[in-house]
């Protein structure tokens, strides 16, 4: 787990996730308070990485709480990147934005299976407007 976060997730290099991810992972995320689930296999997820890089630059990755019972683990974390493309149709600013996530990963045979995302969408919107 901790290697997805310092390689994969990090964007250091996220063509790892090849090793570190099941072949088809259940992404649970909040949107406006809906719940959605998504599908993605370790390409989708390199590309989800590769388009954060495009858009918050050579972002930094600051890991708060990890926490770990069984087959899941529990991280909170910082994202902070420069603004360079559009977000949420919010043009790109240029500013250095902060993203709080909290998310959890189901971890089944070494690799994710599952994970649970939480974003400060709110705090989010307020840095870009």
């Amino acid at each position: 787990m901790a290697a997805f976060l310092d390689q994969v997730r990090s964007g250091r290099a996220p063509d790892r996730a090849v090793e570190l991810m099941a072949p088809r992972v259940l992404a649970h995320q909040v949107h406006s308070e809906h719940e959605v689930t998504i599908e993605r296999t370790p390409a989708d997820y390199v590309e989800h990485v590769r388009e954060m890089q495009a858009t918050w630059g050579d972002f930094s990755l600051e890991v708060h709480e990890f926490l770990v019972d069984g087959a899941r683990a529990y991280v909170r974390l910082t994202q902070t990147g420069r603004h360079l493309a559009s977000v949420d149709g919010h043009a790109a600013t240029g500013r250095l934005v902060r993203q709080i996530n909290s998310v959890v990963y189901h971890v089944e045979n070494g690799v994710i299976t599952q994970y649970w995302m939480q974003i400060d969408r709110a705090g989010l919107t307020h840095q870009l407007t």
